[in-house]
């Protein structure tokens, strides 16, 4: 994987939508999330006309704060699963990801007040607009250990969300791909939080 990842959400859509690109402009992922749904069910293909399905992301349970995310590979196999910590995801957003082997990750937001001032500059008419220009959150995934992996942060953008992913430390290819599919679902829940 050539880091960093560029993400976009597609603009006009019923469900929400990622492309996920690579360094040289490579498309890796095209994430979509079933619309409609009460159990939340988001797949991951290898190409945007969604032929070759990669991954599945389901919830445990109907929608409920404590859901807990479990990632299939297209072979059946489990990948890890991603837990929202509940209450105390409330404020500034915190993850738990378990990766196959039995391996822990976390997803911590780096500050929470970015995400309080883009909710309420985004509320003022015509201004809110430019709000992608100013405010952008950014979120650690750490090793249990405390030693950072990747960083997700908000790129600037006109009525868009862009995201960039970059490594800070080597993975394994278990542990990237569950932290990959992790930040994913992370995004798509905290993008609906505001």
């Amino acid at each position: 994987m050539k880091f960093p990842l560029q993400l976009s959400f597609k603009i006009i859509a019923i469900a929400p939508q990622i492309s996920v690109t690579d360094a040289a402009g490579a498309l890796k992922f095209y994430v979509k999330q079933k619309a409609f749904k009460l159990k939340e069910s988001v797949k991951v293909f290898a190409d945007t006309a969604q032929t070759r399905e990669l991954y599945a992301i389901d919830a445990d349970r109907v929608l409920d704060f404590n859901a807990q995310y479990k990632f299939t590979a297209r072979d059946g196999r489990t990948l890890g699963s991603l837990r929202r910590k509940g209450m105390r995801s409330l404020w500034s957003a915190k993850y738990d990801i378990l990766v196959s082997g039995g391996q822990m990750l976390h997803i911590n937001e780096e500050n929470p007040w970015i995400k309080v001032a883009d909710a309420i500059f985004s509320d003022i008419p015509l201004v809110g607009l430019f709000s992608g220009y100013l405010f952008h959150p950014a979120y650690r995934v750490t090793r249990a250990d405390g030693t950072q992996v990747l960083r997700v942060h908000k790129l600037s953008a006109f009525m868009e969300g862009r995201y960039q992913i970059d490594s800070t430390a080597p993975m394994n290819e278990d542990e990237q791909e569950t932290a990959l599919l992790s930040v994913f679902m992370m995004l798509l829940l905290e993008r609906m939080r505001g």
